[in-house]
């Protein structure tokens, strides 16, 4: 697999491995200097296991996923991986990318892939909440309201483009991503099992947009960057097409369910067996306090934040074949878990200091537990 964001500015890389190709493209941020990756995880080997394991044949039902997600999408291992550790934490993406990178195919192929039910909805200014969490309806021949389900009803919702909808509407997801459940006239009404949102926005169109509050950032648990393909992997891209592929027929592309929920709730009960010592914890928190000490931030890292890195870094553990997290893994799982919780002073914008450059520096000056 890949490592969780080798790609500073992409997504994090697969479970012990970098990404590699499944997808069309990814994108980094316009603008943003590169930056080192974080060296790929060095830890101790890991302990042996039995052939025919419950945790190895987890892992492999969930390394399938990233090969039956390929049939449909090029070169986005790392996104893949990233949108597997977070079923693995019950947590949400937000996938940032420009327009024609299979976002949303690779949505769609990750939810057949797993057997996992999918709703997309596209965001507009002209949205309404209830267009999303469902609301009451008058029945005229019962002469009573019943409660119509929305698209928020599913496992895997695809908010396409939700910087395009106002805050109101945004807003509307904040109880469904929390609690995992929605409120309509009083009522809870209880959300399927898992549920993961996986939002996308565009990083190069601003006009009619509505940038999303720090606040509920902050709930996504992962900000995932889809770079551009390469050269090479564009031409399989074409290819593929010319050779007949349809992105909205999956099933004649042969993807096929090669795990589902009882598998990703057994890996989720072992990942939340994973040990972490004190040291790789008091690490991870002064990562996320060094960031609010930053001169080059106004808001840094949450406790929330501290929280989703211990989370990620765990499932990631798992993946890489580990009952126990090592420094390598919360290094690893620090861009992609903490870009988008920071926020930049409007004079070190102008400076060209990015929120990558920030975590870069970050990583460099803490001290790594021996």
């Amino acid at each position: 697999m890949t490592t969780p964001d080798e790609n500073p500015q992409g997504t994090p890389l697969a479970a012990p491995a970098e990404p590699t190709a499944s997808t069309t493209a990814s994108t980094t941020t316009p603008g943003a200097p590169a930056t080192p990756a974080p060296p790929a995880p060095q830890a101790a080997p890991p302990a042996p296991e039995a052939a025919g394991t419950p945790s190895r044949e987890l892992r492999a039902a969930l390394a399938g996923v990233r090969s039956e997600v390929g049939k449909a999408v090029v070169g986005q291992d790392s996104a893949v991986t990233s949108l597997l550790i977070a079923l693995l934490c019950s947590g949400h993406v937000l996938l940032e990318g420009v327009p024609g990178v299979a976002k949303t195919l690779l949505v769609r192929a990750l939810g057949a892939s797993l057997d996992l039910s999918t709703k997309r909805v596209q965001f507009t200014p002209d949205l309404m909440p209830g267009d999303v969490t469902g609301s009451l309806v008058y029945d005229a021949r019962t002469a009573e309201f019943s409660f119509r389900e929305g698209p928020v009803f599913t496992n895997l919702l695809l908010a396409d483009e939700i910087n395009r909808t106002p805050p109101k509407t945004q807003a509307s997801l904040l109880e469904a991503m929390e609690e995992r459940q929605v409120s309509v006239d009083g009522t809870p009404r209880p959300l399927p099992d898992p549920f993961v949102v996986i939002a996308t926005q565009n990083p190069v169109e601003h006009e009619g947009t509505y940038p999303l509050p720090e606040a509920q950032l902050d709930r996504f648990l992962l900000k995932v960057v889809l770079p551009v393909p390469e050269r090479e992997q564009e031409i399989e891209v074409l290819a593929r097409h010319a050779a007949g592929f349809d992105p909205r027929d999956l099933g004649a592309a042969g993807v096929r369910a090669v795990a589902g929920r009882e598998q990703l709730a057994a890996a989720r009960a072992e990942v939340r067996q994973v040990q972490v010592a004190p040291e790789v914890l008091g690490y991870a928190v002064d990562l996320c306090r060094a960031t609010r000490r930053s001169p080059s931030l106004s808001l840094g890292v949450s406790p929330r934040g501290a929280t989703a890195l211990l989370a990620t870094s765990r499932a990631w553990a798992w993946l890489s074949g580990r009952s126990y997290v090592t420094p390598d893994d919360v290094k690893a799982l620090a861009h992609p878990t903490l870009r988008h919780r920071v926020q930049l002073r409007p004079e070190a914008e102008l400076e060209g200091v990015t929120a990558e450059s920030v975590l870069t520096t970050v990583l460099a000056t803490v001290p790594v537990p021996r």
